[in-house]
């Protein structure tokens, strides 16, 4: 008997406001300490595809082998595919997909990419679990998220606190846990890998143009996005809550002397 799928509701959607920051996404700034891993011939499987950027540099750097991106959302992977066909790549495919219970024989590729997906899903371990399975002997399974108590910033304005608060109670009560980044070792071991190498990597948001372009993305999203919805359908804030927090965010990106970090945990397992 098939096991049920562990699922969660994808907290932010696909409004342009998301995918302003997913298109921003490279293997060089999303996936770095994977690279260094990889050799021209491998097959990979890219989980959580969305708009294909990140996929898209990972096809290029392995020009003999072959990169699948799949995606719970079949809408976005019109998007991924124009992004490769836009690149003239020819090594990539795109397929619908759950992490928990994913479509491919055992030992099917020499790399289980997913970056910024275990924060959503139901079970992380599980899905990590059939990323191993899916991963050849001597392959490797590279994870990656975000720690959303572990992001700082400057200076404090107070509304910002409330955004924090808020988004992690609706990733939460979505079956989510927006602080996946620090628990990334845990999972793993827990999914039976061993071999585990455990890092962490930020993503710095300062200078004038990073700092309009993520205040912005986020103060439009805190009122336009799928997350609106469920912020305020879900009892945990109203319409004006989420008003004064996407002015707190347009107040902090208007300060010159205004500094984010999101520090992102890693780990690459070996299976």
């Amino acid at each position: 008997m098939a096991m049920p799928k562990e699922t969660a509701v994808y907290t932010h959607g696909h409004h342009e406001s998301v995918l302003r920051s997913h298109t921003w996404r490279t293997a060089a700034n999303s996936a770095a300490y994977l690279l260094g891993s990889l050799r021209p011939h491998m097959t990979l499987l890219d989980i959580g595809c969305g708009p294909g950027t990140i996929t898209a540099d990972l096809a290029a750097l392995v020009p003999e082998g072959r990169v699948t991106g799949v995606d719970q959302a079949p809408d976005i992977l019109d998007r991924a595919r124009a992004t490769a066909a836009e690149r003239g790549l020819e090594n990539v495919g795109f397929a619908v997909a759950d992490v928990h219970d994913l479509d491919f024989p055992d030992d099917s590729f020499d790399v289980v990419h997913a970056h910024q997906v275990l924060q959503h899903v139901g079970d992380p371990v599980r899905a990590l679990r059939e990323m191993r399975r899916v991963c050849r002997p001597g392959g490797l399974v590279a994870v990656r998220d975000a720690d959303y108590r572990a992001m700082t910033w400057y200076p404090e304005v107070p509304a910002m606190d409330d955004w924090l608060d808020l988004y992690r109670r609706v990733a939460r009560a979505n079956g989510g846990e927006p602080d996946a980044g620090r628990r990334l070792k845990s999972w793993a071991l827990a999914a039976g890998f061993t071999d585990i190498t455990a890092t962490a990597d930020t993503w710095c948001y300062s200078t004038e143009e990073e700092r309009a372009w993520w205040s912005e993305l986020w103060a439009d999203r805190t009122v336009a996005s799928a997350y609106a919805g469920r912020a305020v359908g879900g009892g945990h804030t109203d319409a004006a809550g989420l008003r004064a927090v996407s002015a707190a965010w347009r107040e902090w990106g208007a300060r010159k002397d205004a500094w984010f970090a999101v520090l992102n945990g890693e780990v690459l397992c070996r299976k």
